[in-house]
Parts: C-alpha cells; structure tokens; sequence
C-alpha cells in the first residue's frame, strides 16, 4: 500500500465485479453495483494510473449493473475474464466460441437426468454459467454438477470456473491472472491492487504476486470462500467494506 500512496501515479487498481463491488444475490440478472462505488472509482480514477474491473460478466452487462461507471477516468472493463474489453465506450473482443452454445443446448437435458431443482443457467454470451443459489442443498447441488459439467465442457473445448455456488463453463487460455498481467504490462505500472471476492480471483492475486510489483491483494470477505481471504494481505467485510477502503484510499491519494 506505501507505494501506491507514495506514487499514485504509477498504480494500478484491479477490481472483480460480483462480489467485490456488487453485492451477490440469488438471480444474478438482479445484481446492482454498489450505489456509491462509482463516485469513489472516480475520485481514485483521476489519482491513478488506471481501474480495471476484470470480471466474468459480459462487459456490457458489467455496465448495465453498474451504472455510473462509464464515466470513471481511466477506466476498462475486461469482461469474459478479459476475452472482451470495454475502454473509451467501445468493446472489443474475439468472435464467440462455438462451444459454448452447443454446451448450453445440452444443459437442460443434463440437469433433468441428475433430478436437480432450482438450478439456474445464465446465458454470459461467451460463457454459460449453472448457478445452484436457489437449489433446495446448494452446496449438494453443485457437487453433482461438478463431474457431469466438466465433461461437458470436455467434450465442447471448454473449462469449468468454479465460483460461489456457481460452475461457469467457459474458453480456456485466459483467466483473471492472465488478463491483469498483461494489463500491467501494457500500462507499464508501478504499484498494483486487486480486490476480489471468489475463486477467480486466485488467478489475479498470483499475478500480483508474479509482477515483482509493490503489490496488495484484497478480499472482499464472504462466509462461503475462505481460501482468498487466507490469501490475502487485507480482508474487508463484503462491497461495503470495498468501498470504504477504496474511499480512504481516494482521499489519502489526494493528499499526496
């Protein structure tokens, strides 16, 4: 954290969406950002070198939720954990993967030969995510649809990204790590910050670690993922706690 106070100007500060800004819900289409984290990314936006929000959202779904963002300084949003990439209001992003739509066909026939109720899917365009939140055993559920899923995404050249309560079938060759890299190294950053809240996040906080950057990695704290806040240098109590945090970090940049 010194350096970053030290020379704003050089840091990076890295968020998750679900989790971190936002606070997580049963329907995810129902997911709204924090109602005042995007006038704190802005006061920080305007100090630091750059704010990325790497998440698996779709980046347009990203904005939907998190109105007010689109008008943070300097900020880009690698959504599809970074296959897509929203800055200065255009998107870009490879075309989409035929196998996730084929696997998406094929989860409704998968789900009723498993007997499993309340489980959810959500079309993410370049991914498909089963969310077992509303299912009677969440915890049951998703064990079940762990070995089914993964062939599944076998068979249709994905890979599974577990989450909280959720199974996200999705391309390989990036992640949250890879995506923060080569963002860091794109903008040439000096200091870095990720804060994220799920399993996803791992990724990033090794990409903290392997930059050989003053580093500080921030868990956005939850009952159900205690493995990144065992990571992480500081733990916070949830969205509200993120904004906090970053808020006192806005303030004292502005000091410097």
């Amino acid at each position: 954290m010194e350096a970053i106070l030290k020379d704003p100007g050089g840091a990076v500060i890295g968020l998750d969406f679900d989790g971190t800004l936002s606070p997580i819900v049963p329907d995810p289409a129902s997911a709204r950002i924090h109602p005042e984290a995007p006038a704190v990314l802005a006061a920080l936006g305007e100090r630091v070198r750059a704010i990325a929000i790497v998440t698996g959202r779709p980046v347009a779904t990203a904005l939907e939720l998190g109105p007010g963002l689109a008008d943070v300084p300097g900020l880009v949003v690698l959504g599809h954990y970074g296959f897509e990439r929203w800055e200065d209001g255009r998107i870009s992003a490879p075309p989409p993967p035929a196998g996730v739509p084929r696997a998406e066909a094929e989860l409704p026939l998968l789900l009723d030969s498993l007997g499993l109720q309340g489980v959810t899917v959500e079309d993410k365009g370049r991914a498909v995510a089963v969310h077992t939140r509303r299912a009677a055993d969440p915890e049951g559920a998703l064990a079940t649809l762990r070995q089914p899923l993964a062939g599944l995404a076998a068979k249709h050249g994905l890979v599974v990204e577990p989450g909280r309560m959720v199974l996200e079938l999705r391309p390989p060759g990036m992640d949250k790590g890879h995506a923060l890299g080569l963002f860091l190294a794109e903008r040439s950053a000096r200091s870095v910050m990720f804060v994220g809240d799920d399993l996803g996040d791992l990724a990033a906080f090794d990409a903290v670690e392997q930059s050989g950057l003053p580093g500080v990695t921030v868990c956005s704290g939850s009952a159900e993922v205690t493995r990144l806040a065992e990571r992480a240098d500081i733990v916070v109590d949830g969205p509200e706690g993120v904004v906090a945090l970053l808020g006192e970090l806005a303030t004292a940049v502005s000091r410097s």
